[in-house]
């Protein structure tokens, strides 16, 4: 019961993962619909519920544009693992403030980026201007795709792919 189940709006478009029992509870309520169902039946002594691997909502739901979150892996992905100033590629990075923290740099997707450890020695906390440094491309907040929100999922729901690759 405790498999995590994908929730579509009515028109397809992924919504967010729920677990099982929520799932069923929302089939049994109207509220959804099968998809895909590649996991049996749950068996009660009374009755036989499927035990789905996606469902659909029966009615559109409306929701904010979702946004990437804040993280340092998220960081990383942005920048593909790689080095802002000095372009070097690797799995041992840094995080960088572009405005230092203690000169009133906040932490947003604006201000901070990938730094290998050398670069970001060099750079402390200075400004870009004082350290003759410059980066590579701007810092920016990544669009929130379908597969940067669900893609890590794939590995154990293979059966989800249409739905999130598209």
């Amino acid at each position: 019961m405790g498999q995590d189940v994908l929730v579509l709006n009515q028109n397809y478009e992924p919504l967010n993962v729920c677990q099982t029992q929520r799932a069923v509870v929302l089939l049994i309520s109207g509220k959804a619909e099968i998809v895909v169902n590649s996991r049996g039946y749950i068996r009660t002594p009374s009755a036989q519920f499927p035990r789905p691997s996606v469902i659909r909502l029966a009615h559109q739901v409306r929701r904010e544009r979702p946004r990437v979150k804040l993280s340092r892996r998220a960081i990383f992905r942005r920048d593909h693992f790689t080095c802002q100033y000095c372009g070097i590629q690797s799995n041992h990075l840094t995080i960088d403030h572009i405005i230092p923290r203690h000169r009133g740099g906040k932490h947003t997707w604006e201000n901070v980026v990938s730094a290998c450890p050398s670069c970001n020695r060099h750079k402390g906390g200075k400004m870009l201007e004082e350290a003759h440094m410059a980066l590579r491309h701007p810092a920016a907040e990544p669009s929130a795709s379908t597969y940067s929100l669900f893609g890590h999922y794939l590995t154990e729901y293979r059966d989800w792919e249409p739905f999130i690759a598209a």
